[in-house]
């Protein structure tokens, strides 16, 4: 275990008893496997179990006049000492016999509630982070909490998105995106998102960054909207989203899919990087993506690991 020195100390816990309404403090919480706080009206099987905000964070706000009370911002947990905000995911929280993984950093804002009405802005969006809880026990205020970095041999973990218009009004069944994600487990991977959406690029950019940003996922794959349709601009939108090209990968599947038919050369599918993330365009049927996911699949896991920071790269 590769705990670190960094230390905080849980200044609050809180709960809300219905969805919608402010979370409150108590004299403790129970965490529990596969749910969060027993008792928390937003708790549930998800990736975002608990929410955690730092003290510091919070004072700051204050001191601008924002006058906020613990479990104002709907964290569940305030510590201080710590910065969640420079945490990735995959970190470990270690306080008494709990421990938590982050799985999101920050998240989007639908509803603007009223600290943003009041102040013109939310810290929660910018400086909260999400976890699930990994051992179940008991946190109270006072109790230490410290940090577990990453664990390197920790599953690839990766998201799916379906393009399709028909899909997304539920005139067709997806069978390109479940037939990824069974490839990818089977792979080891950890399938964290199946997403169905409209061949919308502003909705494909949107869910693009939030995978990449927030979850940090190490692969999306997209399946759909990459062929000549005037809707189909599934590539135009990863590639508005990158931070580096990655062209091989795409090359690579193009290809090895002229071997099976010449109809390959109309794919214009993109592989890129954003962040620590790699995005790969995929086709829009079950068939092209099996045989997509076999041409590239043996050799993306070292470009990943790379990317992760736990694979140097070398030559053969």
């Amino acid at each position: 275990m590769n705990r670190e020195e960094k230390k905080g100390v849980v200044q609050a816990v809180c709960i809300s008893n219905a969805r919608g309404t402010e979370k409150h403090t108590v004299p403790e919480g129970h965490f529990v496997v596969g749910f969060g706080i027993e008792g928390d009206a937003h708790g549930g099987n998800w990736h975002r179990q608990v929410s955690l905000l730092s003290r510091d964070k919070v004072e700051e706000f204050n001191a601008r006049g924002a006058g906020v009370e613990d479990g104002a911002f709907g964290e569940n947990l305030v510590v201080s000492g710590l910065d969640f905000r420079t945490m990735p995911v995959g970190t470990r929280l270690h306080s008494g016999n709990v421990v938590l993984e982050i799985t999101q950093i920050g998240k989007e804002c639908h509803s603007h509630c009223a600290i943003y009405r009041r102040m013109g802005e939310c810290i929660m969006p910018r400086e909260g982070v999400f976890a699930r809880v990994i051992k179940e026990g008991v946190i109270r205020p006072g109790d230490e909490m410290t940090v577990e970095e990453p664990l390197p041999d920790r599953p690839l973990q990766a998201a799916v998105i379906t393009l399709s218009d028909k899909g997304a009004r539920g005139e067709r069944t997806d069978e390109s995106g479940p037939a990824a994600k069974e490839i990818l487990e089977k792979d080891g991977y950890e399938v964290v998102e199946l997403l169905l959406i409209p061949d919308e690029p502003e909705q494909l950019k949107a869910q693009l960054i939030r995978l990449a940003d927030s979850r940090q996922v190490d692969l999306i794959l997209t399946s759909g909207g990459t062929g000549f349709s005037l809707r189909d601009q599934t590539p135009e939108a990863t590639m508005e989203v990158a931070h580096r090209n990655a062209p091989g990968i795409a090359e690579a599947i193009r290809y090895r899919s002229m071997e099976k038919t010449d109809r390959a050369m109309l794919g214009r599918g993109v592989s890129v990087i954003r962040g620590k993330t790699l995005i790969v365009n995929l086709p829009g049927s079950p068939k092209a993506v099996r045989e997509s996911l076999g041409f590239v699949l043996g050799s993306l896991r070292h470009g990943l690991e790379i990317l992760r920071g736990s694979a140097s790269e070398c030559g053969r």
